[in-house]
């Protein structure tokens, strides 16, 4: 028996993969599972050009075994075996690079993929063990070897006694330590645990010795433990069963089988994709809104498989921000993977993945919106927030593909309606798409400023949500109508039949508005009449891009910008208010004074914004009162 030592080098890349690579050591089950899939599967592939093999599923299985007294997990395969050339070439990769190139070298070729190469993942087994020893019998072969190593130390290879062609691995586990419980890994719940996380698809049954309590033969309380050979994981995952075959129900059990929510999905989206790139993808919409899903902890992201063994449990590259509230599952044998499992070549593959799923999930939006309005209204109000923070990002790049999808509560339904269905109705005249923004629809219908734009007969837009105003801004037209606040200096209503009447009041009233202006200098940038108001007194209007509710939700923020509204307080000129105005500014400048200060923080009340001085406001009101 020859011992061979593994180079200065190998040792170092072997130390990196036990320790860096694998992030959890709970993998190594996964690893070795899948190449006992990959021999399954060499039978398979070679049944289909060798007339003289049969391939009989029944006969092709993967068994664990642990044995705590031993302290021995056993993983047997009825594969294709490996002969000593094989056992050298693929567990002696690493000794055989003689340098760190290996890795190198493999992670430089695109698309380089070594699922099915046997010895990468096998090394993550020194994780849990500190022995291993291999024992393979090659399909064809007479003679079985056995392969034997304790790490870094190196390894040998004999001839051995093997009845069956196959793999079997014996990992002697580690001793725990302070910090490390390595008993886990022989406990049987803990094994099962980790194959229906892990491998629950793999095509083949993986057997254990199942433990379970059952009343005793002939008593009628007595009960014995019992150990029976089961299979511990599903085989067939749902995603590659026909559609046909499953119901509303099998979808639902799933989502909840794997704690994708608590609550029922609304809508699932099964994908089987045969292009350039080949996935299948179970997708659903909740119907609540996580707990956390506004907080630092939430992880958006699918689960990713790789031929059915998991691969990552939150892939966010799979789903964009805007989309972080759908659940689901990805399974493509057309991935790039990389050294292990579980790193991911940022490739061509999962980006055309993600753009395909973006767009089906954009598509079964719009049909529930069209044939589940329902539903679709309940999806909205748990996750409409993100829809529109998805048109505010990055610069508005995903607003085309998101603003069919928006919806807004409307002063005329009192309900929430597409920006489609609005713009359907809009009479010839109107130039404008309008919104109001404000805490509540009760709150905006009393604000002044939509007194014009209501009995013009034209619909509102209500902005309830912080998130609305900062949107639109981006989103800044739809169907070449542009969205204008009924707070705009410019609201495109009736310019031509008021033009006589602005020229006059400019001109009659300027000095007023000047004066109070004057007094108002550094909270407006101007006072002037309003071609808005009908019965309400005053109002704040806003020029520039920045609006009086953007100003408050701006301002709100932990790091303050201090960012203000150019603001323009507007005089109803028929109003009876007006009259006292001018009779004081002709008579009796203090009071004059008392009166636009009385506006102007009438005016910020109005609006929900803070005052100065309170006390100073209540104290001119009870000026007025004696």
């Amino acid at each position: 028996m020859e011992k061979k030592q593994f180079q200065a080098e190998s040792k170092r890349l072997l130390e990196m993969m036990i320790n860096s690579i694998y992030t959890q050591r709970e993998i190594f089950l996964r690893e070795l599972i899948s190449n006992s899939s990959d021999a399954i599967d060499k039978i398979y592939y070679k049944a289909l050009t060798d007339d003289s093999l049969v391939f009989d599923k029944d006969n092709y299985y993967i068994r664990i075994t642990a044995d705590k007294d031993k302290r021995t997990l056993t993983i047997r395969d009825t594969g294709i075996g490996m002969t000593k050339e094989e056992l050298e070439n693929n567990l002696g990769v690493i000794a055989k690079s003689g340098s760190l190139a290996f890795k190198k070298e493999n992670e430089a070729k695109d698309g380089h993929n070594i699922i099915g190469q046997f010895g990468v993942g096998f090394y993550s087994a020194f994780m849990v063990a500190d022995l291993i020893t291999v024992t393979s019998r090659a399909l064809g072969s007479d003679t079985a070897y056995r392969w034997e190593s304790s790490g870094a130390d190196g390894y040998t290879i004999e001839p051995a006694e093997k009845a069956e062609v196959g793999t079997e691995i014996v990992l002697h586990i580690k001793p725990n330590t302070e910090d490390d419980s390595y008993d886990e890994f022989l406990e049987e719940y803990r094994l099962k645990a980790i194959v229906k996380k892990y491998s629950d698809f793999i095509r083949y049954p993986i057997k254990m010795d199942v433990s379970s309590r059952r009343l005793k033969e002939g008593t009628e309380n007595e009960y014995e433990d019992v150990k029976e050979e089961q299979h511990v994981n599903s085989m067939v995952p749902i995603w590659r069963k026909n559609k046909n075959e499953l119901t509303v129900e099998d979808y639902e059990k799933f989502y909840h089988e794997k704690h994708y929510g608590f609550d029922k999905p609304l809508k699932h989206i099964h994908v089987s994709a045969d292009g350039s790139v080949v996935y299948q993808a179970i997708l659903f919409i909740p119907e609540s809104m996580p707990f956390d899903y506004y907080s630092k902890e939430y992880e958006k992201g699918l689960e990713l498989y790789a031929n059915g063994v998991l691969i990552m449990n939150k892939c966010a590259d799979l789903l964009p921000d805007h989309f972080s509230f759908v659940k689901g599952m990805v399974d493509s044998e057309s991935l790039s993977l990389n050294i292990s499992r579980e790193m991911l070549q940022h490739d061509r593959q999962l980006k055309l993945i993600a753009k395909n799923i973006a767009s089906k999930i954009k598509s079964s939006l719009q049909s529930m919106l069209k044939d589940e309005r329902e539903n679709y209204e309940k999806f909205y109000k748990a996750f409409g927030r993100q829809l529109k923070f998805g048109v505010y990002n990055d610069y508005g790049i995903n607003k085309d593909q998101l603003q069919d999808l928006l919806m807004f509560n409307s002063s005329k339904e009192k309900k929430l309606v597409t920006l489609d269905e609005y713009v359907s109705r809009m009479p010839e005249d109107q130039k404008y798409i309008y919104y109001a923004s404000g805490e509540s629809m009760e709150r905006i219908d009393k604000l002044p400023q939509t007194e014009i734009v209501t009995d013009k007969g034209y619909e509102i837009l209500y902005f309830t949500d912080d998130i609305d105003e900062f949107a639109i801004k981006i989103l800044t037209s739809y169907k070449e109508k542009e969205f204008r606040s009924v707070s705009s200096g410019d609201l495109g209503i009736d310019a031509e039949e008021n033009k006589d009447d602005d020229a006059a009041d400019k001109s009659d009233n300027k000095d007023l508005f000047d004066y109070m202006s004057s007094q108002l200098a550094g909270k407006v940038s101007s006072v002037k009449a309003s071609k808005r108001l009908k019965k309400h007194p005053v109002c704040l209007s806003t020029e520039g891009d920045v609006t009086i509710e953007m100003e408050k939700i701006l301002n709100a923020m932990p790091n303050n910008p201090n960012v203000k509204a150019e603001k323009v307080l507007e005089i109803n000129v028929n109003h009876e208010v007006f009259t006292s105005l001018k009779d004081a500014f002709n008579s009796d400048k203090e009071k004059l004074n008392l009166y636009t200060a009385l506006l102007y923080n009438q005016a910020l009340l109005i609006e929900g914004l803070p005052l100065q001085d309170p006390v100073e406001f209540t104290n001119d009101i009870c000026k007025i009162m004696v």
